[in-house]
């Protein structure tokens, strides 16, 4: 993920704006593709684990880049990673549990150590450490066996590989800048990527990075339309996202968000993004960071993450909820009791959520709304009166309230309706239930 300044940022992604494609102009998606990009608007809710090499020194995933370590040094880290508490199987059962329908994995991230099995580098995770274990690989088994997709991050970046031409970042890591080659590096990439999908035949490709190249001021050129057409003849029906905060190149099969909801900016991060017509995705940590930092214990409530989730829904996008695993293996004690209170929630109010679009009321201070067929969910956050107008053209035949089925009293006016939602209990999401006739 990105932590450049947002002075850097900014022109960054205006030079970019200025070079990118129309979006999605020369790209005709199989019916195979389609179908993922439905199930996937469907699924709603996903797990993103951040691990690496980089939760050994538990300073986030940036602590090469941020410390300014010589990445020889860095790399010795290899050597001790030996996570002896991994066990896919509880990962896997745990994110089922939290009601998750596919996890998001870092394969290689910007420090360029590959957490699987490749040819093409000794840099990773069974030639450098003594743990000799595919992660990746078993990861992914265990998501296939219990039921979830699977999507790789993969960074467009690499701090150690000579050949990467430098940008913003990765300057002081002890590269030689007169040794880059983008040829010999776009191969290396490439390969990658195939072993990725014929060995572990994954849902999606979610790559970053592009941000660390300004256009404007460097003759770059990232050649991402022959590698998303490549990728696509390995799979058709493999999904390609790209962490640039950009409108949509050709080739991408769905438009993610960092750290904010789409049609927002509070991040800093999306300043004039439209937001597509393409499945939509928001990430967010579920405390501070991303990868593991050992004194970042501000997490999110339950509540909180509850209305994260539900108001991604309610733009018609995913959640994409990060954690940080240990270094040794295991998910932090914190994390795996918010998954818990998720999945609690999820249990009962789970139809509000998958396999729905974003509602007929955009959002609003009190809440969102989301849809199903001839089904409104209202989903309440705060709200002092107890009635709520909503600007609705169609007529409502029915309003309950969806936990108990009490029926919510309303009356239909030319402009929409009004409901009798009396005194709401202070609950994360109080969801009401309209049948509407369009």
């Amino acid at each position: 993920m990105r932590r450049l300044t947002k002075a850097l940022i900014g022109c960054a992604l205006s030079g970019a704006l200025a070079t990118s494609a129309v979006a999605q102009e020369g790209y005709q998606p199989t019916p195979e593709n389609i179908e993922a990009r439905r199930q996937f608007s469907d699924n709603k809710f996903g797990i993103f684990l951040h691990w690496g090499i980089y939760s050994l020194f538990g300073q986030g995933e940036w602590y090469l880049q941020s410390n300014h370590i010589h990445k020889d040094e860095y790399a010795k880290a290899a050597g001790g990673f030996y996570p002896a508490r991994f066990d896919a199987a509880q990962w896997v059962a745990a994110f089922k549990k939290a009601g998750a329908k596919y996890i998001c994995f870092t394969t290689r991230h910007h420090d360029g150590f590959s957490m699987f099995d490749t040819k093409y580098s000794d840099y990773d995770i069974i030639d450098a450490t003594p743990f000799k274990r595919d992660i990746v690989g078993e990861l992914t088994a265990e998501c296939k066996k219990q039921g979830l997709k699977v999507h790789f991050y993969y960074s467009h970046i690499d701090w150690t590989r000579e050949d990467y031409p430098m940008g913003y970042s990765g300057r002081n890591t002890g590269k030689d800048p007169k040794k880059a080659d983008w040829k010999s590096y776009y191969a290396f990439m490439n390969h990658q990527l195939e072993e990725l999908i014929r060995n572990y035949d994954p849902d999606a490709i979610w790559f970053d990075g592009v941000w660390d190249h300004n256009p404007k001021t460097t003759d770059f050129d990232w050649q991402l339309e022959e590698q998303y057409a490549f990728l696509h003849r390995l799979k058709p029906s493999i999904l390609v996202g790209n962490n640039h905060h950009l409108a949509p190149y050709p080739g991408e099969d769905f438009q993610m968000f960092e750290r904010d909801l789409p049609g927002e900016n509070k991040a800093g991060f999306s300043e004039g993004t439209e937001v597509s017509r393409l499945p939509l995705e928001t990430c967010e940590t579920m405390n501070g960071m991303w990868g593991y930092k050992i004194i970042d214990q501000n997490y999110k409530s339950v509540r909180d993450l509850v209305r994260l989730l539900v108001g991604a829904a309610g733009k018609g996008a995913n959640l994409l909820l990060n954690i940080g695993p240990q270094p040794d293996g295991e998910l932090p004690a914190t994390a795996l009791e918010r998954l818990d209170g998720m999945g609690a929630w999820l249990a009962k109010f789970g139809e509000t959520v998958y396999g729905t679009t974003a509602g007929d009321v955009p959002t609003r201070p009190w809440g969102v709304t989301t849809r199903k067929g001839d089904k409104l969910y209202v989903h309440i956050f705060s709200l002092d009166d107890e009635q709520l107008f909503l600007p609705l053209t169609g007529k409502v035949k029915s309003a309950v309230v969806f936990e108990d089925r009490q029926p919510v009293k309303f009356r239909q006016t030319r402009e929409g309706v009004l409901l009798g939602v009396g005194q709401r209990p202070d609950v994360a999401d109080y969801v009401l239930e309209l049948t509407v006739a369009d």
